[in-house]
């Protein structure tokens, strides 16, 4: 099994909307492409509770896969690339770590 964490720090406001909203938008957008794309096992997408002090990222996406030909599918799906895209516009930082279980 392949565990996906990626962590997404946030603009203060971005794409017409506050940080709290993009990032409600991106925890929905992410969570609903596993009913897209049959390779996730699981996702799960916390936003980070408001102004916690010391915090780097705004959102933790947790995601598993059966291998990492899965997650190169995951990637590459036309419906993850436009989630991808939008938190692309949103984000001012990222860390990902993949790891086999």
């Amino acid at each position: 099994m392949i565990k996906h964490i990626v962590f997404f720090g946030l603009a203060d406001n971005a794409e017409g909307k506050t940080k709290a909203e993009n990032a409600q938008i991106i925890k929905t957008d992410l969570e609903n492409l596993i009913h897209f794309i049959p390779e996730i096992k699981k996702i799960e997408v916390g936003i980070n509770y408001p102004n916690v002090p010391k915090t780097n990222y705004d959102i933790a996406l947790y995601s598993e896969f059966d291998n990492f030909e899965a997650v190169d599918i995951y990637q590459e799906h036309p419906e993850h690339k436009k989630v991808a895209s939008y938190i692309g516009k949103v984000r001012v930082s990222r860390a990902a770590v993949d790891y086999e279980v």
